[in-house]
Formats: structure tokens, sequence, C-alpha cells
């Protein structure tokens, strides 16, 4: 059964242009076109990134941080109770109004301070802002890294400059060592980000980094498979482009310096919408949609590629959106919106503050009630007072 699905799915017809088959993708001598068994290397090559991750974080972000004047909050310690670690651990992080009263009846506790207790056993989980900016630093090195590799390993190759080259012999395209080295760096590093998902910073996205970090291994795997290598590699390029300014804005963010974040800021965002709504609807789209057809007439391969592409760039669109909206409130008020997936620090006296608005507004809306019904009141009696006391006038005249 499993054997009689992959000769399905793998139908020379469905992935190859017509004539072409997998015989003519045999490898011959010094020819050697890409094999899907080879990226079962990126798991260990992964595993190994992982590691290095490990040790960079801990020998220079971490030092690094405290020299550059990162530093933590001290966060109060909650008081050990197994009623409410267990309700905490078992059921969910942040009780509504009757399950406070009923933890707070069970542990004879006054509800506020089991209110107190689960926000400050919230926080203890909270990662660090030294564990945020060492994961910054990890990303912004390895996004430079990738990036200037990309750029060395595509210098010279003829597709970068004319994009019909990415077509010329298609499929048959020999599969070069450093296309190759580029091709596992980009896919192991993703791969690297899957494994630790549980321990890296989660934030309010975090169910949508899966679904990415799941979409973009896709698209670099079937890219190798199907030998659509050269677009894949300025699909790359084009997309570490603008992660080289993410990173370092989070960083300056971090370090308290808000000018710098605000300057990187406006950078990144002009890099990011040129180079996802300008250069890659041109280089990549317009490339795999009409220059591919000079080589070779449509099939099942070619529409499946063109529609990945095309959701990604509605992908680029979407963010764009809020990229554009975030830019435009900084224009406006001069300061740059919070981003909006971080998930931030809850403290005793915001609870405080926060109740004492409310406070405030029940008072205001008792009291607006209060005036406006002795308004009415006043309004609804001096017509009886006036046409009592006219009555009375009247009769004295008489």
């Amino acid at each position: 059964m499993a054997r009689s699905l992959y000769e399905w799915l793998w139908q020379h017809e469905f992935w190859l242009p017509p004539g072409i088959t997998w015989e003519d993708m045999q490898e011959s001598g010094d020819t050697h076109y890409p094999q899907p068994r080879d990226l079962l290397l990126s798991i260990p090559f992964a595993l190994i990134l992982v590691v290095i991750r490990c040790a960079f974080e801990r020998a220079i972000a971490l030092p690094l941080s405290t020299k550059l004047g990162v530093r933590d909050k001290q966060r109060p310690k909650v008081q050990p109770n197994p009623v409410l670690e267990t309700f905490y651990s078992m059921c969910h992080k942040n009780p509504e109004e009757g399950e406070l009263l009923s933890l707070a009846k069970q542990c004879d506790l006054p509800v506020r301070k089991v209110e107190k207790w689960f926000r400050r056993r919230r926080n203890m989980d909270r990662p660090s802002l030294s564990k945020k900016f060492s994961e910054a630093c990890w990303r912004f090195t390895f996004y430079i890294i990738s990036f200037f590799t990309g750029l060395v390993v595509l210098y010279n190759k003829p597709w970068l400059w004319d994009h019909r080259e990415c077509w010329t012999g298609y499929p048959q395209q020999p599969l070069q060592p450093s296309l190759f080295w580029y091709y596992m760096l980009e896919l192991s590093f993703y791969w690297s980000l899957v494994f630790t998902l549980p321990f890296d910073v989660k934030r309010k996205d975090f169910k949508e980094q899966i679904v990415h970090h799941a979409a973009t291994i896709f698209l670099i795997s079937f890219s190798y498979c199907a030998n659509y290598i050269r677009i894949g590699t300025l699909v790359m390029v084009i997309h570490d482009a603008s992660d080289c300014f993410l990173e370092p804005t989070k960083i300056f963010n971090y370090m308290k310096w808000k000018k710098t974040c605000d300057s990187l800021f406006m950078i990144f965002s002009a890099v990011f919408l040129i180079s996802r709504l300008v250069i890659y609807p041109y280089t990549v789209l317009y490339n795999t949609y009409y220059y591919s057809m000079e080589i070779f007439q449509p099939f099942f391969g070619y529409y499946f590629v063109n529609v990945l592409l095309i959701i990604l760039q509605l992908l680029h669109v979407f963010w764009s959106c809020l990229i554009i909206h975030m830019v435009y409130k900084f224009i406006l008020q001069g300061t740059m919106e919070k981003d909006m997936r971080s998930d931030t620090e809850e403290s005793d006296k915001d609870e405080e503050r926060n109740k004492i608005r409310e406070k405030e507004k029940n008072g205001t809306a008792y009291f607006s009630n209060v005036t406006s019904n002795g308004y009415i009141q006043r309004n609804e009696s001096e017509p009886l007072d006036s046409r009592a006391h006219l009555a009375s006038s009247h009769a004295k005249e008489r």
C-alpha cells in the first residue's frame, strides 16, 4: 500500500516537464542531481546547530547582555500552595472569577491573594529579558551568516543577474557543492528551530510559528527534490535580507536604546517592503510564471510551485499591512507601537491601578446617575412648585 502510494506520488508526469523521466535524472560520473535522501542529512546538522546555539548563548550572548546593561526584573516568588499549583499546572493559568472564589474557599485565603498568587506564578514562567536578548542575538548571527553566504554563493551564478538562466536546461541542472551546502544550512536551521520550540520564548503567535516553520521546511525540501534549486536560492536570499534588520531591532529594544531601535525598525520596514513587495514578485513570481514557459510546457509541478509561491506572496502582503500600520502609528505618535506578539509581564502595581481606574469609573458613573436623577427630580418638582405658587397668588388676588 505504502509503496503503491509512493510510486503514484512520484510519477514523472507530475514533477517533471513533458518528455523528461526520472531515468534522465540519474547521476553519472561527475554529474550529481538533487536526491530526496540527501535531506536526511539536515537532521544531524540541525542537532549540531542546537549545540552551537547553546554554547553561543552561554559563552557570548549572556555575558554580552550583562555588559550592555540588559537587566532582568526582580520577580517576587510565590508561596508554595499545592492546591493552587495543581490547578495552575492541570487546568489553566488564568482562572475566572468563579474559579477564584472556589480556590479561595479551598485555601482559606482572600480572593485578592489568590489573584496575586496566579499573577506572580505566571510571571515566573515568562522568559527573562536576558533570554530574549540571547535568542535575538543567535538569530541575528545566523541570518547575517546565511545572507552573506547566499550572496557569496550566488554572486558568480548567471541566474542571479539573468533570471531566464533559472530554466536553462531544466530539470537536468547539475547540483553544485556550494548550492548543496547552502540548502543544508537553511534547512538545518529551520529544523533546529522546530527542535527548540518548547524551550524558546513563547509569543502569542506560537501556533502560527509552528505552521510557518513547517511550511518553510516543506518549501525548501520540495524545491530541492524537484530541482528548483536556482529559484529556491533566490527566495532564501530575499527573505534573509529583511531578517538581518529585524533581530537587531529587538536587541536594541531590550537594551532600551529607543532611538536606535526606532531607526532600525524604519530600515527594516523599508527593506521588508521593497524585498517582499517589489523584488520577490519580479525576481521569483514573474520568473516562474512567464520565463519558465519559454523552456517547457505547463505541467502539474509548474502549477504546484506557482501556487505555493503565490501563497507566500499573500503572506507577504498580510505582514506588510501590519508593518505599514506600525509605521503609520510611528509617524503620527513619534513612538513605535509595541510588538503585539509579545507577552507583557504583569505587576501588582498595574493590577492596583486597573482596579483604581475601575472604581473611579464606577464612582463617576454613580455620581453622574445621582446628579442626573437629582436634576430630573428638580425639573419635575419645579413645575409643581411654580403651579402652586401661581394658584395661591391668583387666589389672593381674587
